[in-house]
């Protein structure tokens, strides 16, 4: 089977897409953190609405997705900073490719579109083991800081690293 992956800018025209993807994402990677009952709360339809939103952001935002003969596979984010007191001027906000397209090189493609080289932050789920490795080998390390938010009405713990 000939595969054929595409990284490119998120248009309007993906938002239903990228809402289910979207959720399924959320499921896979945080089915260990959030309950069954936070995770049903997410819904394509209200993710397609934020990624509508996303779309018509100006130049200082990149938001990509990964297409794998034509499907979306995944999506990643990145933006000017938006904590106070932030460490660097640029911030990654998400990169998520279904489980299935895990350890491809697809992760790393969407990185590489929304992360120049030099100095970034982000802020991760502190339990996703899988995730800290991917951005240790892309130079980054925790800086201590660490919040927990109410996500779909639980707590979650997360972690920033700088890079």
């Amino acid at each position: 089977m000939n595969t054929t992956v595409v990284v490119r800018p998120v248009t309007e025209a993906d938002a239903d897409s990228l809402g289910r993807v979207h959720a399924a994402c959320w499921h896979e990677s945080y089915d260990h953190i959030l309950s069954q009952a936070a995770l049903s709360q997410l819904h394509p339809e209200r993710l397609a609405q934020m990624w509508r939103r996303f779309s018509a952001q100006g130049p200082a935002y990149r938001h990509v997705v990964a297409e794998l003969d034509g499907e979306i596979v995944g999506f990643a984010g990145s933006g000017p900073g938006r904590d106070a007191g932030k460490p660097t001027e640029h911030e990654l906000y998400f990169v998520y490719l279904l489980e299935a397209h895990q350890g491809t090189g697809i992760g790393q493609a969407l990185f590489d579109a929304v992360v120049d080289p030099g100095p970034t932050y982000l802020w991760l789920a502190a339990d996703n083991p899988r995730a800290h490795r991917f951005y240790a080998r892309n130079g980054y390390l925790p800086d201590g800081q660490e919040r927990t938010e109410e996500v779909l009405g639980e707590p979650f713990r997360e972690v920033r690293l700088e890079r």
